[in-house]
């Protein structure tokens, strides 16, 4: 199956109402033999690193990557599965958390910006301005007309990017309550899992519906022709990391970085 199919499967028409009770977290159609996708992946990884020299020498465009989902949906997993074949000198990872006094001084865009990937680089946002319209909304901490506000406003901060050279990237990452308590559990089961293990997840499991509400209104307003949205299946983490890739890769080598032309041949120069 190439890219473009992929693609075609999980991408969210702008403008679409979405239930995300029709998009099956678990949906087999896309990469259904986890061998195929087992061998899809590092082929893209290293494609995709090849793509990224080419990107960081060219240094005029930029490609955001924006990682969303609930807890243990397999953000940073994603991370480390498509990108570890790339070096560290042309990918930034940015994780954005509960916001600082300083950041909470200005604009909720504010820090966005700031991490946005410069030319050259490929920017990953491990969750991202959509907490803004999503945690936010939930826990009810900005009045409601402010956060209805935010939905153009993304839609002209993410076109703004566009027009100034970055492609973007957004990837909700969709899994079932089922699997969300089957990773919960297991991160309390395994010492070496304690640190993943947050409290406050439980809190907002208690709030899913509102949640899935939040994303379904996420999806429909801020699914853009310039930076359209992808409902990710992640039950399986095989599959998931294979649908990344595949569109990872095939965006990135539909834009084409090319290695600039040096102003010198090989021949002027005599190394003694």
């Amino acid at each position: 199956m190439d890219w473009r199919t992929i693609d075609a499967c999980v991408r969210v028409d702008p403008g679409k109402t979405v239930k995300l009770a029709d998009h099956d977290p678990g949906r087999g159609d896309v990469f259904p033999d986890k061998k195929e996708a087992e061998k899809r992946l590092p082929f893209c990884a290293e494609e995709i690193n090849k793509l990224q020299d080419r990107l960081w020498a060219e240094r005029s465009r930029a490609l955001l990557i924006v990682l969303q989902g609930i807890d243990t949906s397999g953000k940073d997993g994603t991370v480390r599965s498509v990108f570890n074949a790339c070096g560290p000198l042309g990918v930034q990872v940015t994780g954005f958390g509960r916001p600082t006094e300083v950041e909470l001084a200005h604009d909720y865009l504010w820090r966005v910006h700031g991490a946005a990937p410069k030319k050259g680089m490929i920017g990953i946002f491990n969750r991202s301005h959509y907490e803004d319209v999503l945690v936010v909304k939930v826990h009810g901490l900005a009045p409601e007309k402010a956060i209805e506000q935010r939905y153009d406003q993304i839609n002209a901060f993410e076109k703004h990017l566009v027009e100034n050279g970055t492609t973007i990237l957004k990837f909700m990452l969709h899994i079932s309550k089922d699997e969300q308590k089957q990773r919960l559990e297991d991160r309390l089961s395994d010492s070496s899992k304690h640190w993943k293990f947050n409290p406050g997840d439980l809190d907002d499991r208690k709030r899913w519906d509102d949640f899935q509400k939040a994303y379904e209104i996420m999806l429909r307003r801020c699914s853009t022709e310039h930076a359209p949205w992808r409902v990710i299946p992640s039950d399986k983490k095989w599959r998931r990391n294979a649908i990344i890739a595949a569109i990872t890769h095939g965006v990135l080598d539909e834009m084409n970085p090319a290695y600039p032309d040096p102003t010198w041949k090989p021949g002027d120069f005599t190394i003694e």
